[in-house]
């Protein structure tokens, strides 16, 4: 198996091998996957390696690394919105959160590819998980376009975001917001709720449409057109500014840890 990482910024992840086709996903700086099939008029079938998504990559947003770099690849991310680095010794912007693989010491040599960093870390490991941390932490996303497909501070959909926040807190979870519904344990009411907890929402048909993350019982920041802070009850969503109700509550789970 080949395996690979992702050495620009953000790179979008296709349904299909052309620029026109849905962005079901997104790579973002340092994170590693496994290539199904080589590329093909440069493009190239994937797996990540944190979640299991597959999809199309532009064969040139990624380079091959050694069997051992990716075992060992670590959880540490970059904690900045965005963070400056060197690849190959010229300048690169990553977004938050991208993955210092193979970083040893401020530097990573990926096969013949070198990057050289100098900024903070965050250790996912370590991170806390009080009310407080997760404000701040999910704040820094505030306002961030809503991008069907998207996962970084650049732009993300609903489950990007909650995934890129739990891959802060050491906590991985699955791609998709109806995927994510299976996952943690239930919570029956509101008024049981804790900052943490992820909110789930579905459309008519009653398939799980939309996720967000409680802030507090009748508070939840989501992506939806942006990412944003709304009023939250017993039936759905209600955006603070216009009063509207936008999405229709289905059930709340909770995966963080009990304190």
């Amino acid at each position: 198996m080949i395996r690979a990482i992702c050495c620009v910024p953000a790179s979008p992840l296709r349904a299909e091998a052309s620029h026109r086709t849905e962005m079901v996903s997104q790579l973002i700086f340092g994170k590693c996957c496994e290539i199904l099939e080589q590329a093909r008029d440069n493009w190239t079938r994937i797996r990540c390696s944190y979640d299991g998504y597959e999809g199309w990559c532009t064969a040139s947003h990624l380079a091959e690394v050694d069997d051992e770099d990716y075992e060992k690849r670590g959880n540490a991310l970059t904690p900045d919105w965005v963070t400056s680095l060197e690849y190959n010794g010229h300048p690169m912007m990553v977004p938050m959160g991208s993955s210092l693989t193979g970083m040893r010491n401020g530097k990573a040599k990926w096969r013949k590819n070198q990057v050289h960093y100098k900024g903070g870390i965050w250790d996912p490991a370590t991170a806390s998980m009080d009310a407080r941390s997760i404000k701040q932490l999910t704040y820094k996303f505030l306002n961030t376009p809503y991008l069907w497909g998207g996962r970084s501070v650049f732009g993300a959909d609903c489950s990007g975001f909650t995934q890129m926040i739990f891959k802060f807190l050491h906590i991985p979870i699955l791609r998709d917001a109806a995927q994510q519904a299976t996952q943690g344990e239930p919570v029956g009411f509101l008024e049981e709720t804790r900052t943490g907890d992820l909110a789930f929402f579905d459309n008519e048909e009653g398939r799980i449409t939309h996720v967000g993350i409680l802030l507090k019982s009748n508070e939840i920041i989501h992506a939806s057109g942006k990412v944003r802070i709304d009023k939250i009850d017993n039936m759905g969503i209600v955006q603070a500014d216009s009063f509207q109700r936008t999405h229709h509550l289905r059930i709340i789970k909770r995966l963080l840890p009990e304190s």
